[in-house]
């Protein structure tokens, strides 16, 4: 019985190897892989033929739509390289496609012209995008937002305003100008998606900064979203909180992040361990510390020193660097009350433990930038008679001086310059010298 059954399973499994190597006598994958590459390197370079450009000119809504499908199929392959969106854009093609923007009378055509744009906007180059803001999109893109089309129209309106904002200050301001921020807002309100969300965070992005009055509206909108639970509609209303909190000068910076929001930034410290959403947490307490001392006592009295802190020990690599900026950031504002805060929250071990990182200039510069900011703070209260000796450099002697030490052999010239002037202004050096210049200098016996 067992050999029958042992028999019955190999011509099972016989039986199905065959019919997995003959079905529909398909090609060695290594073929059916050179023939797709070899597609894909021929459709971009293809010319649009005329006819596309002559059903794209007509008034027949049926030729119009052929034509924008060639052209979809075309840039679905060309998206991949940047010279093959310029072939497309060379064609001639981006005109017709912002007028049938506006036929509100064929949703498809306008879906069809959307999505082109899109692509062509956030694959090409700027000078991409500033064709398309030249040719008059940008209204017609806002428009659309608003007007009683598809989902779907709105949808790559959205895309396409949100690529144009990243292109360019100067793209992100035309968008900004036409009022794309108001319904993209009605929109995020009755349907918090991503895409609106991120659309509207690459609207705060971008030096120079952005005019404030055309980005302040979107703030409440976003302080209420950092309540949601989705994480990543967190982190995007993040993001845009950076953005706005490190393009505006002290006095917008306590309209953007009020003292209500700062017990859920904290929550986000302490409860959290997602990078993506940690990393724009921490820029947005950053830029908000680095602002003035005010602001700086706002995120102390907040109890996010701590757990910042020690997310500088115990986190991810990347999240780790972010906190090290933001709290060197509270160190080069902060007063002497607020640095020594600091100092008993543990910021000093914290520093010199991170010194270690030697591949990672960034991260090395953070720390001394912010260790030279304590110590600085500690000879001004040496100075003012509080102390008999800069409380400070003795901690951090303590904690491990050696790593600052180290750091007078390393490859980079500005952390090796910068720990040679921590070493010299602040710590007592005993330096010895070989006394070869008494010895070349004294008489010499006559033979």
């Amino acid at each position: 019985m067992t050999s029958e059954r042992a028999a019955e399973r190999s011509r099972f499994r016989s039986s199905r190897f065959k019919y997995v190597v003959d079905a529909d006598d398909v090609r060695p994958r290594r073929r059916r892989e050179e023939v797709y590459i070899d597609l894909i390197k021929r459709r971009p370079t293809r010319v649009l033929p005329q006819s596309v450009l002559q059903g794209l000119g007509s008034d027949d809504t049926a030729l119009q739509l052929e034509a924008m499908r060639e052209v979809k199929t075309v840039l679905s392959v060309a998206e991949q390289e940047v010279p093959s969106i310029k072939k497309v854009v060379r064609s001639g093609v981006v005109p017709f496609i912002v007028q049938l923007l506006d036929r509100e009378s064929c949703p498809q055509l306008q879906f069809e012209a959307a999505w082109a744009l899109s692509k062509i906007i956030s694959s090409g180059t700027s000078d991409n995008a500033d064709m398309v803001v030249d040719l008059g999109a940008v209204p017609i893109l806002v428009k659309l937002l608003s007007s009683p089309t598809t989902e779907d129209v709105r949808e790559q309106a959205v895309q396409g305003l949100g690529s144009m904002a990243l292109k360019s200050a100067a793209c992100r301001d035309k968008v900004l100008e036409h009022g794309a921020v108001a319904p993209l807002l009605q929109l995020l309100n009755a349907n918090p998606r991503l895409s609106l969300l991120k659309a509207i965070s690459n609207l705060c992005r971008g030096s120079p900064a952005p005019n404030f009055g055309h980005v302040k509206p979107t703030i409440p909108v976003l302080r209420q979203l950092i309540y949601s639970q989705d994480v990543e509609i967190i982190s995007e209303a993040c993001w845009a909180l950076s953005y706005l909190s490190d393009c505006t000068d002290d006095k917008i910076t306590p309209v953007i992040i009020d003292n209500e929001s700062f017990p859920r930034l904290t929550e986000f410290l302490n409860k959290y361990h997602s990078p993506s959403l940690l990393i724009p947490v921490l820029r947005v307490i950053g830029n908000i510390a680095a602002s003035s001392s005010v602001q700086t006592q706002a995120v102390i009295d907040g109890n996010m020193i701590g757990p910042m802190v020690r997310l500088m020990q115990t986190a991810s690599f990347n999240v780790r660097k972010e906190a090290v900026q933001a709290i060197s950031k509270v160190t080069s504002s902060g007063t002497h009350d607020q640095i020594k805060y600091l100092v008993s929250e543990g910021c000093i071990k914290a520093f010199c433990d991170l010194l270690g990182y030697t591949d990672f200039s960034s991260i090395l510069m953070l720390c001394l930038e912010g260790l030279g900011n304590i110590l600085k703070a500690g000879v001004a209260e040496k100075s003012s008679g509080a102390c008999t000796d800069n409380m400070y450099a003795l901690m951090i002697e303590d904690a491990d001086m050696q790593k600052i030490e180290d750091l007078q052999d390393h490859r980079d010239f500005s952390v090796y310059e910068m720990a040679i002037n921590l070493i010299e202004s602040y710590f007592e050096v005993e330096e010895i010298y070989e006394d070869v210049t008494s010895k070349e200098d004294a008489p010499q016996t006559p033979l």
